[in-house]
């Protein structure tokens, strides 16, 4: 049912929801083990209404009484006494025993106001009732985290073999080719200023500014470590994708179409998770690196600026590894990358794995602004979308400055080539 019919639905309902039920909603009711009796007639009392204790049927009444367009006449003498089995004989003195005890128009709802806090209400049962995962939904967040698992360490234990990180500096003689531009200079100062540390990622000194992009030989002396790193990243998010069977239903030309498209993306993702906001520094187990790091792998502020404020503005959100699983996947199936030929079958996995994300969220996330936790998720992938394009023509920049580092993995990533098997 669309949320328009649905909202029809709620309204056709209140309507013809019987009146006696709607009082019960602007009340403020409290029952005690101990019977009471009603203020007015001497009924058993259910709590309080419209701030005195009375039964159910004086509440309504009253409720009925402030509505009246006709004032109450008394037949008597204004001086009935009203009792549970004479109460309705005479409304004018019944009603007059109300203010007595304290009951207050002013409390009473307008019918308009009864309608709309009933739909919110039933709105509010509605959505408790529909947050829950469905069967389906649950066989894909566990093969999700089962591929994540898998393919992901945290600790980096199995990041073995590679060439050592070289955060020294070389002196060169030649010009810059590459030079690090005056944004990072206006980075460095202010970080020398106290600045918030995702605004200004860098701690570097001038002689550090003047080297890093030097056309000498090994002009990038990390670029070497952050070689291997990146290639054992591509390696095992290659892995988490063929773990995944609508992955696996596709033809190899759309696999490998896709994740062309989406590695880095999954690979900034990932990396989020070992991201510590406090230090801004990348935490994978005995490694720590810093942002000045991928600076001295010889990549340029045009990139490393707006990913630095990405892995701030995601670790932000507090995922669950559910969630990073969900989205690493969201990314993985867009059926707009280059070269993708069965858009329609992608578009509807990719569909059904943001529904599976938003069932998530509704059931597992806490607190009143869980609801813009989705479209805060989905905003981060979108500034991801701009950054690939620049990732890749900045890899190419670093192939041709210092050829033979980077593996040919990364290279095949890069190309804008679809036939190539990754």
């Amino acid at each position: 049912m669309s949320r328009e019919a649905a909202d029809i639905q709620f309204v056709y309902e209140a309507l013809n929801k019987p009146h006696e039920e709607s009082e019960e909603e602007e009340d403020e009711v409290t029952e005690d083990e101990e019977p009471k009796a009603c203020g007015v007639c001497g009924d058993l009392a259910k709590g309080y209404h419209f701030n005195a204790l009375t039964c159910e049927g004086c509440k309504g009444f009253f409720r009925r009484a402030i509505k009246r367009s006709t004032q109450l006449r008394c037949p008597f003498l204004n001086k009935c006494i009203i009792t549970k089995n004479n109460r309705r004989s005479c409304q004018a003195c019944r009603f007059r025993k109300c203010q007595a005890i304290g009951m207050r128009k002013d409390m009473v709802m307008s019918d308009q106001a009864v309608l709309e806090r009933r739909i919110r209400i039933k709105k509010k049962k509605m959505c408790d009732t529909s947050a829950e995962l469905s069967t389906q939904q649950e066989q894909v967040v566990e093969e999700l985290l089962s591929g994540l698992r898998s393919t992901f360490d945290s600790s980096f234990s199995r990041f073995t073999g590679f060439r050592p990180m070289d955060r020294d500096v070389l002196t060169g003689n030649q010009p810059s080719r590459l030079r690090t531009s005056s944004l990072t200079k206006s980075w460095c100062t202010a970080e020398e200023h106290g600045d918030d540390p995702s605004a200004s990622p860098y701690r570097c000194s001038e002689k550090e500014e003047d080297n890093v992009g030097d056309e000498s030989s090994s002009v990038y002396t990390n670029l070497p470590h952050l070689a291997d790193l990146t290639t054992y990243m591509i390696q095992d998010i290659i892995r988490f994708s063929k773990s995944l069977q609508d992955f696996r239903s596709l033809s190899i030309e759309d696999q490998i179409s896709l994740l062309k498209g989406a590695t880095f993306e999954i690979m900034q993702i990932r990396f989020n998770m070992v991201f510590n906001t406090t230090t801004s520094n990348w935490e994978c187990g005995c490694i720590t690196y810093c942002i000045h790091d991928a600076l001295r792998g010889g990549f340029q502020p045009l990139l490393l600026e707006p990913l630095f404020k990405f892995h701030h503005n995601l670790r932000k959100l507090n995922l669950q590894e559910e969630e990073y699983a969900l989205i690493q996947a969201i990314s993985l199936f867009s059926p707009d990358r280059p070269g993708v030929q069965h858009h329609a079958a992608i578009d509807r996995v990719q569909e059904n794995l943001a529904e599976t994300l938003k069932a998530w969220i509704d059931c597992k996330e806490k607190g009143p602004k869980k609801h813009l936790l989705y479209p805060k998720m989905i905003a981060c992938l979108t500034e991801m979308r701009t950054m690939t394009e620049e990732y890749s023509k900045q890899i190419l920049q670093i192939q041709d400055v210092q050829p033979d580092t980077i593996s040919p993995l990364i290279m095949e990533v890069v190309s804008k080539n679809p036939c190539n098997n990754v």
